[in-house]
């Protein structure tokens, strides 16, 4: 039996907020009025899809009705020793590890932020019409006889951590396909119907709001919702020791600098074309500018190769590469998911997940976000 003691449960008051009496509320959210009488007298805590229905019924976030004591000390995360697998690079303290016990020690390797391997894949493709930036048809040759798409998202975005929530929602059965797309892309596709999840992270420059602006210009009022994921750093990506003593964009003027840009519609772009118009620095005296990397990863890394001083990325970005980082902005990654889509099992997983301390603290380790935010329903 769970102890529903170590539990705040502040549903009474959300609940008494709106107005909803507890058979108001029942109804609403499909459930029993003794089960909300249960849940408030804290003789019965909620599973995951009560507490979602709850939550989205009362339009709040998960945490907002169920969470620890704030009093209660978080436990010391556990630390081992390891032997750590030989490799070219200089290993730095921050650096991402993947454990393995080879007989009886654990070994240690470093993954490498670029993927040299064959993707995974469920088809080939045989043919397809020309669709342009409409969904073409096609004809793709399966690998399977058999396969299940019913526990699989389609979600299209930049943020190079959403590979770890894909990592933590396979552990609920839910598996994430990955399209990477610039945010006003992947809106687009979302707009289409073609995507079960857009990530957004797109700066309204009159008002200072991430995305919210955007999505409200692009989708019918409450068609769309929208969660967030982190709070993250955009800024100049430059070479370790930043030898060429590169200071901010005005410096992207200077002869000696080159820069590898992003296309437009990407937050990146959007951000650095912000900066050259407050500067009234014209874009074709920026060496560069014309030269295109399709993501946060792709552009840190001719950064890294040195075919290119510097870029405009996040900062997790140039974690992964060992890169120096001079901040310009602090940006809101969010989610947008249509709402028909919110009951749909795999993306209430998903939701759920957001809301883990396990995910959140991967999160902020391996790139630096700020997941305080995680999972609060902002749209």
């Amino acid at each position: 039996m769970k102890d529903t003691h170590t539990i705040a449960n502040h549903l009474t008051a959300h609940r008494q907020k709106r107005g909803f009496s507890a058979a108001d509320l029942a109804q609403r959210a499909g459930i029993s009025r003794q089960t909300i009488y249960a849940i408030e007298s804290g003789s019965y805590m909620p599973n995951t899809a009560v507490a979602l229905r709850l939550a989205r019924t009362l339009e709040v976030n998960v945490e907002d009705l169920f969470a620890l004591p704030a009093d209660a000390p978080a436990a010391p995360l556990p630390t081992e020793q390891v032997t750590l697998l030989p490799q070219p690079d200089t290993l730095r303290a921050g650096d991402p590890m993947q454990l393995c016990r080879v007989d009886r020690r654990i070994i240690a390797s470093s993954p490498s932020p670029v993927p040299w391997y064959l993707p995974t894949a469920d088809a080939v493709l045989l043919d397809a019409s020309a669709g342009g930036a409409q969904a073409a048809k096609g004809t793709v040759q399966l690998f399977h006889d058999e396969y299940d798409l019913a526990h699989r998202i389609l979600v299209a975005g930049c943020d190079p951590g959403i590979s770890v929530l894909a990592r933590h929602v396979l552990r609920a059965g839910v598996e994430l396909v990955l399209a990477h797309r610039n945010s006003s892309r992947a809106l687009a596709l979302l707009k289409q119907g073609i995507v079960h999840v857009a990530g957004t992270h797109l700066r309204d420059q009159a008002s200072g709001e991430s995305n919210l602006p955007a999505i409200h210009r692009l989708f019918a009022r409450n068609s769309v919702a929208v969660v967030s994921l982190a709070v993250w750093e955009e800024g100049i990506v430059l070479p370790a020791g930043n030898p060429k003593s590169v200071r901010s964009v005005a410096d992207f003027a200077r002869r000696d600098i080159a820069i590898v840009n992003r296309e437009t519609g990407a937050g990146s772009r959007a951000l650095l074309d912000a900066h050259l118009a407050r500067l009234g620095l014209p874009a074709e005296k920026v060496r560069g500018f014309e030269r295109l990397a399709g993501g946060h990863l792709p552009a840190a890394w001719q950064v890294r190769n040195g075919d290119a001083d510097c870029c405009i990325a996040t900062r997790a970005a140039a974690r992964v590469f060992g890169l120096d980082f001079i901040p310009l902005a602090t940006q809101r990654y969010d989610l947008a998911i249509r709402r028909q889509h919110l009951d749909h099992p795999p993306v209430a997983a998903l939701l759920d997940t957001l809301n883990r301390a396990s995910f959140r603290r991967e999160l902020e380790g391996l790139g630096g976000y700020d997941t305080s935010a995680a999972g609060r329903r902002l749209l």
